[in-house]
């Protein structure tokens, strides 16, 4: 219960200082036993290991537990930043800040912390880190791929040019 990757027979026979066909046949009862009693939790062998994982039908209970009601949603800042590194990608932190017009570090970094942007190298002249997007932003915004984003041209204004002119 305490590792969040498959251990093998193995590994749990050597810890446990017993034979390993014995700690094969015990956790393969153990699964069982769980399954008959119908408990919340199965004992499955997975990737060449055992794992314990939530049964299907409750993983919605435990779900709601774990997050006791707080579903965290993205500041107005973190969907801009988030929104000029999809876009901009491979781009560095002063790059999101020219373009915000506000310092982005903060935000950068809790991009980071929550596996939505990720680190893609260094610019070659500058040595500033690039951030891209990850593979779990394109999960959790339904995308198979960046080709997916939507065009921005049509959220832009008519007249972009003269915009940017009155802004200066």
């Amino acid at each position: 219960m305490v590792v969040d990757v498959p251990v093998p027979e193995v590994t749990l026979a050597q810890v446990l200082e017993r034979p390993t066909h014995e700690v094969a046949a015990a956790l393969r009862s153990l699964a069982a036993e769980y399954t008959e009693a119908g408990r919340g939790f199965d004992l499955r062998e997975v990737a060449g290991g055992w794992r314990y994982y939530t049964r299907a039908d409750c993983a919605p209970l435990v779900e709601r537990f774990v997050r006791d009601g707080q579903q965290t949603r993205l500041t107005q800042a973190a969907l801009e930043t988030l929104a000029v590194v999809a876009y901009r990608q491979p781009v560095s932190r002063a790059r999101v800040a020219a373009v915000r017009g506000v310092n982005s570090d903060g935000v950068m970094r809790t991009l980071v912390a929550r596996g939505l942007v990720e680190e893609a190298g260094t610019d070659p002249e500058s040595q500033a880190v690039l951030y891209r997007t990850s593979s779990y932003f394109l999960e959790r915004v339904g995308l198979k791929d960046l080709s997916e984003l939507p065009e921005l041209a049509p959220f832009l204004p008519d007249d972009v040019e003269n915009l940017e002119e009155t802004t200066k």
